[in-house]
């Protein structure tokens, strides 16, 4: 039960995040449920739902079927949906009634390939996990399927920087507010060469080129998996961290350079919290650890302390945790956990409250945060 929530909410979970993750890629994202999963995921989880087309289906999952462990049905019925659609692939993602089945997603996906041709993948998601697992196991499945071999990263001209790739841009993360293209606009102003952003705003042309980059920047927890794949597959470096901030932002640059330089994955220094610490940042564990060294940088704060549920999601720690707090950077939906006194920073989060405080959600990103902090802070 530790894992149960009684007052804050959940982080949207796994099978959503496969679906977020290949929204724009051109695919068919399969469901394996009776319903209430794809109307929870275009409702609070997708905000391109209805301005982006995108094939996200839900297999219709029976109660006799779900019984009998009988998955020809939903086999049959992709394979059809799939030869009149002709996606560039299949995604079949589980849910929890699948889970309790024991259904083998791999198998189930090998069989659609089989049928009808289309490259298939089938992702063991359960409903049960956060957003990041099921984003993060996407979007290397597909570097590892589709980006081809081949491809070599030249060199950076001479006092040039690096070209680079984004991992792990997700409206979960970085909503459609503006702060995934203030992402991708902060590093060309700054003279790198974005080759892909995986998987927000490039189209699969630009995708497939993701080895020609000299280094990646993992931007949230669901690109982690994605690193790994292009490391593994192109010997590509990465680097974990967000611009966030004037100085945390050039810091970030320069490990940027430095990986390119040396072939060595590098994370920015963590901040120097202490456990007497505060002030917490709640979230996302790459945002928040972003926007703590923000704070340390280019504010001399000190003791900025991390926490991040979407890690560990235990209910009764997160109220422990914040008991001492006396400021909290944090999705509104956390202000129940908040200590009587203490001073709360609204940051809402996609994946955490959904739509409901989306136009609540500040640019972020390089010095705009700088302009957001000292408002909220009034420092």
């Amino acid at each position: 039960m530790k894992q149960s929530c009684s007052i804050l909410s959940t982080y949207t979970a796994d099978v959503s995040g496969v679906c977020s993750a290949l929204y724009e890629m051109g695919g068919m994202t399969v469901m394996h449920d009776a319903s209430g999963c794809n109307s929870t995921y275009n409702t609070h989880d997708e905000p391109r739902w209805y301005d982006m087309p995108s094939m996200v289906f839900i297999s219709a999952l029976a109660e006799v079927d779900a019984l009998m462990g009988d998955d020809e049905k939903a086999i049959d019925d992709i394979s059809r949906a799939a030869l009149e659609l002709r996606p560039r692939f299949v995604a079949i993602a589980g849910t929890p009634i699948p889970m309790m089945m024991g259904t083998d997603f791999r198998a189930m996906a090998r069989l659609v390939e089989e049928r009808t041709g289309i490259p298939s993948f089938g992702f063991a998601t359960n409903g049960m996990n956060s957003y990041d697992q099921g984003a993060g196991m996407a979007l290397a499945a597909v570097a590892e399927r589709f980006c081809p071999p081949e491809l070599k990263a030249g060199k950076p001209a001479a006092g040039g920087r690096p070209a680079i790739n984004l991992l792990g841009v997700t409206p979960l993360d970085f909503s459609i507010g503006g702060n995934a293209g203030a992402l991708r606009k902060i590093f060309e102003e700054k003279g790198f060469r974005v080759v892909s952003c995986w998987a927000m705003g490039s189209p699969w042309e630009e995708l497939m080129k993701a080895g020609e980059a000299n280094v990646n920047l993992v931007v949230s927890s669901s690109g982690a998996p994605l690193a790994k794949a292009l490391r593994k597959k192109y010997g590509v470096p990465f680097v974990t961290g967000l611009p966030v901030g004037r100085k945390a932002s050039d810091d970030l640059f320069r490990l940027l350079e430095e990986a390119a330089a040396d072939g060595e994955n590098k994370m920015p220094e963590p901040p120097s919290s202490g456990e007497d610490g505060k002030l917490f940042v709640v979230g996302e564990p790459v945002q928040s650890a972003a926007i703590a060294r923000a704070l340390e940088l280019d504010y001399a704060m000190e003791g900025v302390r991390l926490l991040s549920p979407q890690i560990f999601p235990d209910e009764e720690a997160v109220f422990a945790a914040l008991s001492g707090a006396r400021t909290v950077v944090a999705d509104p939906l956390y202000r129940p956990a908040l200590p009587r006194g203490c001073r709360f920073v609204p940051l809402p989060h996609e994946g955490y409250s959904g739509r409901i405080y989306r136009k609540d959600i500040p640019i972020f990103i390089g010095e705009s945060f700088n302009d957001w902090i000292e408002r909220e802070l009034e420092l």
